[in-house]
């Protein structure tokens, strides 16, 4: 799996002018990001302001509720984000749908959320972040009954377009199991990698 996820991101960078990708593990996880800055293919939407995304996250079971077994999960993303003048401050509104499998029952969700970060004044450009997106019972298909996942992230540009990401992560369902609503946390870790941009 590692593999034919490792090719799909080397073929999608060469056929799609690809404007950032991001690989990120820990001691159990493997997460893996793409992102198009639509502002390369369409000139009336400005650069590094709208983005489409895919992600696929295969999570480990000690990093997620006891009654998890771990699958993977898989998302699409898309993302509106603005500098607030020459603040170094930047905010984003976003949506997203996912999908994973856990145990025999599977989720689907759309959520809506918020992004922010903060480029720091320091000698290697250094942003810190957050987000936040959540799906209401309204948003939520097949098993699942609600998503929430919120983010704290960071990264320090230590080459041109090349940056250390690290960061913490917690993604939440509720499901329909066995007639009764249980809370699932689905994945909940710390992690580093890296991110570079084309």
């Amino acid at each position: 799996m590692l593999k034919k996820t490792l090719l799909l991101v080397s073929a999608a960078s060469a056929a799609f002018a690809l404007h950032n990708g991001s690989i990120n593990i820990n001691d159990k996880d493997l997460e893996v990001a793409l992102a198009l800055d639509l502002g390369q293919f369409n000139a009336t939407v400005e650069p590094d302001t709208t983005f489409l995304g895919a992600k696929f996250l295969k999570s480990s079971d000690e990093h997620s509720s006891s009654k998890v077994e771990a699958n993977g999960y898989y998302e699409l993303d898309f993302l509106m984000k603005r500098a607030v003048n020459s603040s170094g401050l930047y905010a984003g509104i976003g949506v997203k749908a996912n999908f994973a499998k856990v145990n025999d029952n599977s989720f689907v969700t759309i959520p809506l959320g918020v992004e922010a970060g903060f480029k720091l004044p320091l000698a290697l450009p250094t942003t810190i972040g957050a987000s936040v997106y959540y799906a209401p019972e309204s948003l939520a298909f097949s098993d699942a009954e609600s998503f929430l996942e919120y983010r704290l992230m960071g990264s320090i540009e230590v080459i041109e377009r090349g940056s250390i990401i690290f960061g913490f992560r917690s993604l939440d369902t509720n499901f329909k199991i066995n007639a009764t609503k249980e809370a699932l946390n689905y994945n909940k870790s710390g992690y580093a990698g890296f991110a570079f941009a084309f």
